[in-house]
Formats: C-alpha cells, structure tokens, sequence
C-alpha cells in the first residue's frame, strides 16, 4: 500500500472522528458526489398540554439521484414534502440546516411552506433554550458510544438535546401551535437505511420537569454479521443513566405488541422498565438504501411509564404523555 493511499485512509478516518465530535451538524458534505445511496436527517420535537408537532428535514440520494424533504408529524396529520437537492443547504459553525425557506438549529426553526398539491401550509418560529445534552466522552462522542467511531454502520444515530424549553407560535393550515413552556427534543440519523426491524421511544414531559427518556433497539447489520443492539439514556434530578450494549446492559423484555410496548432493561443493579401505549399512529417515509420510500407508522400521543429501581429500591416512577414512538417489527 503506498504512503499516498495510506495518508488518504488515515486523513477520511480523521475526518470521519472529527465529524462525529459534532454530530449536529451535516456529515455528508464528503458522502454525497461519490455514493449512491444515502440520507440523513434531523427530528425536531415539540410538544405542551395538549399541543404536539415534529418536523424532520433531511436530504437523501437514490441511485445518485438526490433530494431535500422536510417531513411533518402532529397529532391529527403527517405530511412529506419534498424539495429540489439546491434547495438544502447548512452550517457547521454555527449549526443550521436549511430545506427550501425553512431553517432549523440548536436555537431555533422557522417554517415557511406552502405546497400546494397537499394544500398545506404551515409557517411560524419556534424558539429553543436550556439545551440539555447527553454525556460525552472522547470514546463516547454520543449515544452510540465506541460505535460512533465505526465508519461503515448502516444507520448512525445521534442525540442533540434532551430536553430543552420551546416558546413561539406555529401554524399547519387553519390550527395554530403556541407554545408558552413547551418541551423539545433534538436527534438525528444518517447512513444507507433504517434497520429492517427497530423500536424507537422518547419522552420528555413527565410531572417532574429534570426527566427525559430516550431508548431505541434495532437489529444491526455488522460486516458479515448481525446483531440486536440497543441504547437508552435517562435523566433523572440531573443524572443520566446509560443503558446500552455497549456497556454490558442487557434488555430482559422486549415485548411489541400492535397497541403497547413493555420493555426492562438491566445494568449491574439499576433496572429500567419502560412501558408505552400505542395510538393516534400517522405514516412517514423512512429510507431504504437511500430512498425515502419505505411507509412507518409513528405516534408523538403515546403515554409511556418508567420505573427506574436500584435493586428493590424504586429511584423514580412516573409517567409521560406527548411521547414518540416508532416501530417496525
């Protein structure tokens, strides 16, 4: 191998570490001229009293054909509306991505769409504050922890924020969305697919206002193998419990049924039980080998009760409405 090659392989390793550092922000500004397939994506959720809307912006390449959408879910209707790949556009410092007139950062988003062959139109500015991160590490740069340091994984997840509070006004067509004291959340995905069966939940509107839960677990492709990987991070009175594969937790009950979810998941003496409901589902695009193409059914009206324990000694049980939760079984 020659020293060119060599520095070439070392300098897209370097990079790719670096990116990750700062997951946020676009990783596929060196990814999409040369692959055929990919996406990549952000989930903005928002949500008080009876209140609750997310959009995902997002672009994706098919076959090297490429594409910006900008999805949206509330609690009555989802929509998907696609736009010409000129029309995205982003920032590393500060972190903003755009998608026709709408922006989206850490700050805030502001929506401008009218499309017309779905008589939609929705536009307002939502304003963010007190972020609330996960904890990082230089081995753990986000929730994927050591994994986000492998270049080839199919899909690569990412958590901005927590929980953080939304103020500002919103409106889909005829419906206004005014949030006072609102709850967000911020995460991200980008690679060739979703896992082909997967389970996603959040939550962040619990009666105690410290608390914030996010889990997903998914069968993950690896090499010539595969896997069933998970990690979930709780937050609790300002301490975050990790439970993940790749810190030796272990799920003791994964059981998805049609209308519920009952999850417990184990590390060392912490337990963490998760219970959800499943109703009020809406269909989006998820992607397959870089096509947004794939219909899921998602619902941000779930109620999900967790339990945290140390051995027999209950840490925190209560329970969220306005959660997300997604599911391909």
């Amino acid at each position: 191998m020659s020293i060119i090659v060599c520095f070439r392989i070392f300098y897209l390793f370097f990079v790719y570490t670096m990116s990750m550092k700062n997951p946020e922000v676009f990783q596929g500004e060196r990814k999409i001229n040369y692959v055929k397939n990919y996406f990549e994506g952000w989930y903005f959720k928002h949500s008080e009293g009876d209140l609750g809307i997310s959009f995902i912006p997002g672009i994706h390449v098919k076959n090297g054909a490429k594409r910006a959408f900008v999805q949206v879910i509330t609690k009555k209707s989802s929509y998907c509306v696609f736009y010409h790949f000129s029309e995205f556009k982003f920032s590393s410092t500060p972190f903003y991505v755009q998608v026709g007139n709408n922006t989206f950062s850490k700050n805030k988003v502001v929506l401008d769409i009218d499309d017309e062959k779905q008589n939609l139109k929705i536009f307002g500015t939502l304003h963010f504050s007190n972020i609330q991160e996960i904890e990082k590490s230089r081995m753990s740069p986000n929730i994927m922890g050591p994994f986000s340091h492998v270049p080839f994984m199919e899909c690569n997840h990412g958590i901005l924020s927590m929980k953080h509070k939304v103020r500002g006004k919103i409106f889909v067509n005829d419906d206004g969305y005014e949030f006072s004291n609102g709850d967000g959340y911020i995460e991200k995905d980008f690679g060739t697919s979703f896992p082909k069966t997967y389970l996603w939940c959040q939550a962040n509107s619990f009666d105690n206002p410290s608390c914030s839960l996010s889990f997903s677990i998914a069968n993950i492709p690896f090499g010539l193998f595969s896997f069933r990987g998970f990690i979930c991070a709780f937050i609790v009175n300002g301490k975050e419990y990790r439970f993940a594969t790749y810190n030796n937790s272990k799920v003791k009950k994964c059981d998805i049924a049609d209308d519920s979810v009952d999850i417990l998941t184990q590390k060392g003496k912490y337990s963490l039980a998760i219970k959800c409901d499943n109703v009020h589902k809406f269909e989006l695009l998820s992607p397959v080998k870089g096509g947004m193409e794939k219909p899921i059914w998602e619902t941000i009206d779930s109620a999900i009760d967790v339990t945290l324990k140390d051995g027999d000694e209950i840490i925190f049980s209560g329970v969220s409405d306005n959660a997300g939760l997604e599911f391909v079984k």
